[in-house]
């Protein structure tokens, strides 16, 4: 079998882009294979940041021979459907076979489409593929109709086998494929022939070019930590940044420099994301004093002055932008330290959104929340709400203007140069998050009351004005917001009704009117299926999510996750599951039976009444687990309520192999259905399981 290799050559691919294009070349054309009808062992996709790669091992020399059999209209048919019927199919009525069924007879089209040769496949799917390629952006050059993301300069595509490689035969925009490529702009050698992958591998590191990304980033961190470690210091990780300058050489040479004097009084954040930003650089900390002094830049050439004239250059440029930085900071740091008043002043200029206001009116309603939020996560109310006055006036600094990354970050430096307490100032930093998936919580009391009425205000006001998430369209990250809210409770261990405190943040909202009650009930709703959506990744299932949403207090997020908990521990038991069972015979056979009779069975189940063993062990097993459940509820001992209800599936399974609970005694049905009530009602205490699938 055959392995086929395929590179697309052309101009620099931006480095944001190469991975999703490696995927993609790879969808298109295995995809496209297996249609036609060949099939293939193992293929793997690279990208240099001239290159697309894809190389498929053990692929068949060509497709099978198909035979399609197809039914058509009825030999009868209106003249106009039978000949509709042979375009479809491409074939003359003298080759359409008549076949005698139970309406009559019918015309059958069998077409037979023989195999097809694998170079002949090849050319037609990555023809199909270079013409549609998904890029984000792309363009058209010279004459021609194609578009690539930059100009595309060639095509290798090639079989090899035992018998040696083959150029499969194709052109695209007047593109021919061929058997040879080129390495390195600067160090490579030319072009050159190669007869199948691993002969391509070799012969592009001859050339200075390493084909794997991964290997790319392995030698760029490499490097950099071997730089760092022989000046005594360490490079700050950075994996974002590393999987970006892999994607911008194709010889990776990391070079170290040291960052001016003259600079290295600027927050560390600030020379980070400087460099980061606009350099491509990674940062070097001096491990002995904590800031960072140094940086790594990786070359696409080996310099023959060991790098000298490259590091010059770098430096140069680096100076200039740290300049930029050093003067907005001062700038800043003048502002802060007169206290603000004239960020605040410019909040006012500063829309949040046309219908909630500007940015000041947002911080009025933020602190206002903030101070009521505070006693319920132990934090100082003044200082929530000092906090909250503070945290958002760096969105007016001149440093987050350049860097809006910093935002928060900026926002500490600043509130301890105006003389804030370290908890104020932190909470400034920490307000925003968590930002995302990833991001962590803060837990310091007066962080976490602002990043919630942070949150809350944000949720509330659009639900006032009706603005929700819809489908895949959420433009204000309102599902993100709802997910850091419920991770923020979790995380700290907030006991707190949600619905007063979203009824807190609604009323704040003019644009609520009367609305504001149906808002806030919505808004809860809202939060209780991100809450799903959270604990399915924690393997708890929704519709257990919905048993105790049931229940008194699902407000409280922190007690419903600890419901949950619970009772999808309890059933992953033995017990727990065959119980459910139990439960659900016990309420189908009840519901049929008031549906029936008209009358609910709910009061009176008498032991005296009882006429086996069982029975009356299922009355005192109910009498136990009702003595338990009812203390551990009002303790919030879950497991313990959990565990009791638990121990009735040995009891209830005795009764219903032992019962026949519609009995031609009258009484003694009615007492069995009542008994079966009590069932419902003490399971019932603990979560709805009614509403447990399964």
């Amino acid at each position: 079998m055959p392995d086929l290799l395929i590179e697309l050559f052309s101009e620099e691919i931006p480095a944001r882009m190469q991975g999703r294009a490696r995927d993609d070349l790879r969808k298109l054309v295995t995809d496209g294979l297996v249609e036609a009808g060949l099939t293939y062992a193992s293929a793997g996709a690279f990208s240099t940041p001239r290159r697309l790669v894809l190389s498929v091992e053990g692929l068949t020399t060509e497709s099978r021979p198909v035979r399609e059999e197809r039914k058509g209209p009825a030999t009868s048919a209106p003249q106009q459907a039978i000949e509709g019927f042979l375009r479809s199919t491409g074939l003359t009525l003298d080759q359409l076979e008549r076949r005698a069924d139970r309406k009559g007879e019918t015309f059958y089209a069998v077409i037979e489409k023989p195999g097809r040769k694998a170079p002949e496949i090849v050319a037609e799917v990555l023809d199909a593929a270079i013409r549609n390629f998904p890029w984000p952006k792309s363009m058209r050059w010279g004459s021609g109709s194609l578009r690539w993301v930059r100009p595309l300069q060639s095509i290798l595509c090639i079989l090899s086998d035992e018998g040696g490689a083959h150029v499969v035969p194709m052109e695209v925009d007047g593109i021919k494929a061929g058997n040879t490529t080129e390495g390195h702009r600067f160090m490579g050698n030319g072009r050159f022939v190669v007869t199948g992958f691993d002969d391509y591998v070799v012969k592009l590191k001859r050339a200075k070019v390493v084909l794997d990304s991964a290997e790319r980033e392995a030698a760029i961190w490499q490097g950099a930590q071997n730089l760092a470690f022989a000046a005594g210091m360490e490079v700050v990780p950075d994996p974002g940044l590393l999987a970006e300058v892999a994607g911008l050489v194709e010889w990776p040479v990391p070079l170290m420099g040291r960052i001016a004097d003259d600079f290295l009084s600027l927050p560390p954040e600030v020379l980070q994301t400087s460099m980061k930003e606009h350099q491509k650089f990674f940062s070097v900390r001096n491990p002995k004093t904590g800031r960072i002094e140094g940086f790594v830049t990786v070359a696409n050439i080996e310099a023959p002055d060991g790098g000298a004239v490259i590091l010059k250059g770098n430096q140069k440029v680096l100076a200039a932008r740290l300049s930029d930085a050093k003067f907005f900071w001062e700038n800043d740091l003048r502002v802060a330290k007169a206290g603000m008043g004239e960020w605040a002043e410019g909040l006012k200029a500063v829309t949040f959104h046309a219908k909630l206001g500007s940015q000041a009116e947002r911080v009025e309603r933020i602190a206002a929340l903030a101070r009521e939020i505070a006693p319920l996560v132990g934090a100082d109310p003044d200082d929530a709400e000092k906090a909250a006055r503070i945290a958002k006036l760096d969105l007016r600094s001149a440093m987050v203007g350049e860097f809006p990354e910093l935002q928060g970050v900026m926002g500490r430096y600043y509130a301890l140069a105006a003389g804030e307490k370290p908890a104020v100032a932190d909470a400034a930093r920490d307000h925003w998050r968590p930002k995302g998936e990833g991001d962590s919580v803060p837990s310091e009391p007066v962080s976490v009351a602002v990043a919630l009425a942070d949150k809350i205000d944000t949720l509330t006001g659009f639900w006032a004005i009706d603005e929700k998430p819809t489908g895949s369209k959420d433009p204000f990250a309102l599902r993100r917001a709802a997910l850091g809210v419920i991770r923020l409770v979790l995380g700290n261990g907030v006991r707190a009704s949600l619905a007063e405190i979203v009824a807190w943040g609604i009323a704040r909202h003019a644009a609520a009117g009367p609305h504001g009650m149906s808002a806030a009930l919505d808004l809860l709703a809202f939060f209780h299926d991100r809450l799903k959506v959270y604990l399915r990744d924690q393997g708890i299932r929704h519709d257990v999510i919905d048993a105790c949403l049931a229940m008194p207090g699902s407000d409280d997020l922190l007690l419903l996750v600890r419901r949950a908990t619970a009772l999808s521990a309890t059933l992953k038991t033995e017990d727990g599951s065959n119980l459910l069972q139990g439960f659900k015979r016990a309420n189908n056979i009840l519901a049929q039976a008031e549906a029936k009779d008209g009358v609910e069975y709910s009061f009176g189940a008498d032991v005296k009444f009882a006429e086996t063993e069982e029975e009356r062990a299922l009355f005192a097993a109910l009498d136990t687990a009702e003595a338990a459940i009812a203390p551990a509820m009002a303790q919030e001992d879950f497991a313990a309520a959990m565990a009791a209800m638990a121990a009735l599936r040995g009891p209830i399974d005795a009764f219903f192999t032992a019962v026949q609970v519609n009995s031609d005694n009258p009484v003694v049905r009615r007492n069995r259905l009542n008994l079966l009530h009590r069932i419902r009602a003490v399971c019932s205490g603990v979560a709805d399981l009614s509403r447990i699938e399964g």
